[in-house]
């Protein structure tokens, strides 16, 4: 496929500012009057929000994993990228970690083979000034084709440090397209997920502005653009078509018939909770839930009375615990969702959903917000993190599956635990205990199961991307089911 410009931005670890860089490249191919569609490498939601608000348009995860494989990630790309002036591609953690010490599976390194990408290294020289050279020449020797095409050196003391770096990069075959010196304000704060969400961020246009403003005096631009334009055509996308079962078939004929009853023709209403305590979705599991016929309509638990008037709801991750406060405060609300599960209305949540729905969540200092409280448990805050890429089975009969088990493969992060998982739960997400590659195994709530299940809600500490099956299928269909009812 040609005629799709790109770059990778990679890092040689976390932390060295490549989404500030990012988003510097992107706003600052902008200003020169190019349309740029900006990707984001890994499982991510925070960093994708910032690099949309830079290029004014929805960025795309990028995840082989998630996605079903190397195929449908390539297939992803190429349909979002096509139209665009230039792709922008960030890449996660350092260029070449995976999910194993022994594989690039699922590395930075491995979405910029599969793209066949040119690839650009940030590089932070602040505790260093001749051996940045050893560093960047080990990151281009580690594989054979690194596909590193240049480097832009970040943090940096002073002028006469730049030069040091410069000087001991010359000669290397590695140019030198950015030499930024550290400035604080160019830092993006962060929070225990990562950096802060972009939904609650007063002032978010002009923080981008001010770091292309610093960053574009320090920036080969032309060089930049010589390499995104350098790259060859995108490989054909393997992914086999999805196949369409006599399931879908019907999910779609039910979802028509309720357009054709209802007022105006639309389809089922999912209502979605987005605000600055739930914004962690996938925008291709919008996408598809919008493609199986469903009409989304947004609302903040925080500060809307109840949901919109809707057929199904969609509760995303994000923060309930920093704003647990007001959404204890938020009485008719809590009441309009529980009502609305008893109801058996469809309700499906990840995350941050699952502990909206809880009883109550409680901080690191035991101080308990009281929540839905559709579930009998309680949530408690914890210092470490589970972060893991997950594998195993959707029970049927769940809101997004029909009458037969789903195989899913996700992740999951989080700081949170369910303290005692109520007796006799319905738990409808089963765990495989380990997955292909050396990934870690899944936590979900309880020895290996996820997913508590209630009337016909589904909530698991797990995330799903809807198009490795036909969970979007199967969710419009539930709503349109219940809408009917």
């Amino acid at each position: 496929m040609k005629g799709l410009p790109r770059v990778v931005v990679a890092g040689v670890s976390s932390g060295v500012g490549k989404t500030s860089v990012t988003c510097a490249i992107i706003r600052i191919m902008r200003r020169r009057g190019l349309d740029v569609s900006p990707f984001k490498v890994g499982p991510d939601y925070i960093d994708p929000a910032y690099l949309g608000a830079a290029a004014g348009r929805d960025a795309r995860n990028l995840d082989v994993w998630v996605m079903g494989g190397a195929g449908r990630a390539l297939e992803g790309f190429a349909r979002h990228a096509q139209g665009a002036g230039v792709s922008v591609i960030e890449g996660v953690m350092g260029y070449y970690d995976g999910h194993s010490g022994h594989s690039d599976y699922a590395s930075t390194y491995h979405m910029a083979n599969i793209t066949r990408s040119p690839v650009i290294l940030v590089a932070d020289a602040s505790r260093a000034a001749r051996s940045v050279a050893a560093t960047v020449l080990g990151f281009r020797s580690f594989q054979k084709n690194s596909r590193i095409a240049g480097v832009i050196l970040n943090k940096l003391g002073s002028l006469k440090h730049a030069l040091t770096c410069q000087d001991a990069l010359r000669g290397s075959g590695i140019p030198v397209l950015g030499s930024i010196c550290r400035d604080a304000s160019m830092e993006l704060e962060e929070r225990h997920l990562g950096l802060y969400s972009t939904v609650d961020r007063a002032g978010l246009e002009e923080k981008i502005e001010r770091i292309a403003d610093v960053v574009e005096p320090r920036l080969d631009v032309r060089r930049l653009l010589t390499v995104a334009y350098s790259a060859g055509p995108v490989p054909a996308a393997a992914a086999r078509p999805r196949k369409t079962t006599s399931a879908v078939l019907r999910n779609r004929q039910l979802v028509a018939g309720y357009k054709a009853g209802a007022k105006g023709g639309g389809g089922p209403v999912i209502a979605v909770a987005l605000d600055s305590s739930f914004n962690f979705y996938y925008r291709d599991n919008l996408d598809a839930l919008r493609r199986e016929g469903a009409q989304l309509k947004f609302f903040s638990p925080v500060s809307d009375r109840r949901p919109p008037a809707c057929d199904a709801l969609y509760i995303g991750g994000g923060f309930p615990e920093v704003l647990a406060a007001p959404l204890e405060r938020n009485q008719s609300m809590k009441k309009s969702i529980k009502k609305a599960a008893e109801d058996g209305m469809p309700i499906y949540a990840e995350c941050g959903g699952l502990m909206y729905l809880s009883r109550s969540i409680a901080s690191k200092r035991r101080k308990k917000h009281g929540m839905v409280g559709l579930f009998d448990a309680d949530i408690a805050m914890t210092d470490r993190p589970v972060i893991n890429y997950t594998e195993g089975i959707v029970s049927y009969g769940t809101p997004i599956t029909g009458d037969s088990d789903r195989k899913f493969q996700g992740h999951e992060f989080h700081y949170s635990r369910i303290s005692d998982p109520p007796r006799g739960s319905n738990l409808a997400i089963f765990l495989y205990d380990d997955t292909c590659g050396g990934i870690h195994h899944g936590k979900g709530i309880y020895r290996g199961h996820d997913g508590l299940m209630v009337h016909n809600t589904l909530a698991s500490y797990g995330h799903i991307y809807f198009d490795v099956a036909d969970f979007a299928s199967h969710f419009v269909a539930n709503g349109a089911r219940y809408g009917r009812s």
